[in-house]
């Protein structure tokens, strides 16, 4: 049996989100359940940082560019905010590019625009 990491940081961050979405529902823009994630985060002591920087580096040497994730919740938690209908290969590829970049041990894809608030988990490719 897989043991899951961060099991119970990964329940409360979705728990938060949960009640994001009962409160508001779908159709707001990505930015206003990033700001109402946040307050509900600060309610709960969950620690975070909101619009992260995240270097990328190529052959050991920091690119200009950097990656911004949404939050980085636990120090170690990268969590990434949607408000699509669904979630596409694209995003997925967003969060494994942004574990890749910062070697985080975990990421949360948490997508705000359908009826029910969708999430999942993603662990580094190696």
């Amino acid at each position: 049996m897989q043991r899951f990491i961060y099991k119970e940081e990964c329940y409360k961050i979705i728990g938060a989100a949960m009640e994001v979405h009962r409160a508001l529902g779908q159709g707001f823009l990505e930015a206003v359940y990033q700001e109402a994630l946040a307050m509900e985060l600060n309610a709960l002591n969950i620690p975070f940082r909101r619009e992260v920087s995240l270097p990328i580096f190529y052959k050991n040497q920091q690119m200009e560019k950097s990656y911004i994730a949404d939050f980085i919740c636990f120090d170690n938690i990268i969590v990434e905010l949607k408000g699509v209908s669904s979630i596409t290969e694209a995003h997925q590829a967003q969060i494994l590019n942004y574990l890749k970049a910062t070697n985080s041990p975990l990421g949360l894809l948490i997508n705000f625009g359908g009826s029910s608030l969708q999430y999942k988990r993603y662990l580094p490719k190696h």
